[in-house]
């Protein structure tokens, strides 16, 4: 064959190579990945609520996706700088705790986009999205259904560790009941307590236990890993639990009454569905709450709560998106909202 035509077979050979190479091989897919907090991937909860809408996004929108695993706060930072050597497009901070790591890492690579879920930050960078929710609302209806079926008139909250997220599960879940006390004219008491951690089961199983030896018979936990002690200590006792952030009503089909759902993958598609339609938005936070239709109680909640309560909760729903009722989210605000009633 003649060295001219030979180099022309070739050239043809290795642009055909190269376009099968970029449409049948994903080489221009988008690669985005999460760095979960220490509750890690498998929590039943807030992680991996974040990575099942990870996967979806990446099956719906055909983009390539992948996690990070931390297992204690020191592996956020080089968990990051891992996510970023691999050439990801977008990468996830999963939990207010990568709220400085994210950051960091957002300023030092300035043409890599960041997300992070429950973390909203006074300036952010054009490269980061906020993502934060209100959880105090779905909250504030399990609160409401906890007083309206306790038949002791003592109600539990597991905290995992104190800071602004969860106080807004629980002074949401505590002004819940005082609503319906005022409304039902109760007198349901909330006790308290904070595990100081999101992962140790054992410690929440405790914490149950002993609310549950004092009279309460309906405990709420917002702990992360820490929920599945409270859950298998209200299997054990026969008592009721009310799960967190996915409807955990599999757990204990006979224990678990409701969930405070907060769809952490609802937040989490929409932005990586922004990036794939080249509208990330960069420099802001995005809240989320019931008039989104990312917070709420679980689907599987009239399996245990009587058709009236449920109903009272819609009408509630409603008064919360209008604005009539105004749920609180911390400490000062709860106050308010009681010297209100």
């Amino acid at each position: 064959m003649p060295k001219k035509v030979m180099a022309v077979v070739m050239i043809a050979v290795l642009a055909f190579s190269l376009a099968a190479c970029s449409s049948g091989g994903g080489g221009d897919k988008l690669k985005v990945t999460m760095v979960t907090d220490v509750g890690g991937v498998n929590d039943q909860s807030f992680n991996q609520s974040a990575w099942e809408g990870l996967q979806q996004a990446g099956k719906d929108l055909d983009i390539k996706v992948s996690y990070q695993e931390s297992h204690q706060d020191a592996d956020f930072v080089p968990n990051l700088e891992t996510a970023l050597d691999a050439g990801n497009d977008l990468i996830w901070g999963i939990g207010y705790k990568l709220g400085d790591p994210i950051l960091e890492a957002a300023k030092k690579s300035p043409d890599t986009k960041y997300a992070i879920v429950d973390f909203a930050y006074e300036d952010t960078p054009e490269n980061v999205v906020g993502v934060v929710f209100k959880q105090e609302q779905p909250s504030f209806l399990v609160g409401y259904i906890a007083a309206k079926m306790t038949q002791t008139g003592k109600v539990g909250f597991v905290g995992g560790m104190e800071g602004d997220v969860i106080s807004a599960f629980e002074n949401g879940y505590h002004a819940g009941v005082e609503y319906a006390n005022k409304v039902n004219g109760t007198n349901v008491e909330v006790i308290i307590q904070y595990a100081e951690s999101f992962t140790d089961a054992a410690k929440g199983k405790a914490i149950a236990n002993s609310m549950y030896q004092q009279g309460a018979d309906i405990v709420f936990h917002a702990a992360g890993g820490v929920g599945d002690g409270v859950i298998e200590a209200a299997k054990e006792q026969d008592k009721f639990a009310i799960g967190v952030d996915r409807d955990q009503n599999y757990m204990a089909p006979d224990n678990v009454i409701t969930s405070a759902m907060k769809r952490v993958d609802v937040g989490v598609y929409n932005v990586v569905k922004d990036l794939k339609d080249e509208k990330f938005p960069g420099g802001t936070t995005v809240v989320y709450g019931l008039e989104e239709g990312a917070v709420d109680i679980a689907p599987t909640s009239d399996k245990h709560v009587p058709k009236e309560i449920l109903d009272e909760v819609e009408d509630l729903k409603k008064d919360i998106i209008d604005g009539k009722i105004e749920v609180p989210f911390n400490e000062d605000t709860f106050n308010d909202f009681v010297n209100s009633l």
